[in-house]
């Protein structure tokens, strides 16, 4: 049976001129309609796109109109359908952010990749940080620190010099960004069901903001981050390009 094809893109026109011709060869169907659905853009129009997209649980396949596409596949127009056909799904659980900002107010939001917190100011961040309500970090003093999924590992955490981490591995990274006090902390490998507390210290006079892949929120009192396994983001790659081979290669450039 002939896939119901649902076709989003990104704002780029490369990626809205595609969109045009692959309608025009498959047809369109809506998302809450569709088997699949096709995101034309790059890595952060596919995060969107995914996120947008998690209560209808339909797969999503992404094809490279952007600037990078770690989490696309090659584009072409002519063999999508065999290639549908052949995908391999990966299953992909997000992070949970709680923040509390400095008036009060509770704010949430979903990463695929990663949720950092980031000076927002000329000053070093003072950062607490404390594991499954353990205080482990009393003062980390640094431009911000991360922690990430393996599906973001090979983003922000690996340009902060944080590791590459397989996509099974039941593991998320906690990595600083340009740590200042210990100097020499380069982070640490938690477990997934592992649930973070980063408290900001001073933070009148040392703001922070939070991100949660993009969306962000400024003047940060606290921050708790968790993995969300009740939701499952599914994403298709072509055989022999899934995120494992991806990854893996990643280390080797």
């Amino acid at each position: 049976m002939k896939k119901r094809i649902a076709f989003l893109a990104s704002d780029a026109q490369m990626a809205q001129d595609a969109r045009d011709r692959l309608i025009k060869t498959y047809g369109n169907a809506a998302p809450r309609d569709a088997d699949v659905v096709v995101a034309l853009g790059g890595d952060g129009f596919m995060l969107r796109t995914v996120k947008n997209l998690q209560h209808l649980d339909t797969p999503v396949y992404g094809m490279n109109r952007g600037t990078i596409g770690f989490l696309m596949n090659t584009y072409h127009e002519d063999d999508l359908l065999a290639r549908l056909a052949d995908a391999q799904e990966e299953v992909i659980n997000p992070l949970a952010m709680r923040a509390m900002d400095q008036s009060g107010k509770l704010h949430q939001a979903l990463a695929i990749n990663e949720v950092s917190l980031l000076r927002a100011g000329p000053q070093a961040a003072r950062l607490k940080i404390s594991v499954d309500g353990r205080e482990r970090m009393a003062e980390l003093m640094c431009d911000g620190a991360l922690l990430s999924t393996p599906a973001g590992s090979t983003a922000y955490n690996y340009s902060a010099h944080g590791p590459i981490l397989p996509i099974g591995a039941d593991v998320l990274a906690l990595t600083p960004i340009a740590a200042f006090r210990p100097r020499r902390w380069r982070g640490a490998l938690l477990p997934k069901i592992a649930k973070v507390r980063f408290d900001v210290l001073d933070a009148d006079k040392r703001p922070v903001m939070a991100d949660a892949d993009s969306v962000s929120f400024p003047d940060i009192d606290w921050v708790e981050i968790s993995s969300e396994p009740s939701i499952k983001h599914r994403i298709l790659f072509d055989p022999g390009h899934g995120l494992e081979e991806r990854l893996i290669s990643e280390q080797f450039t």
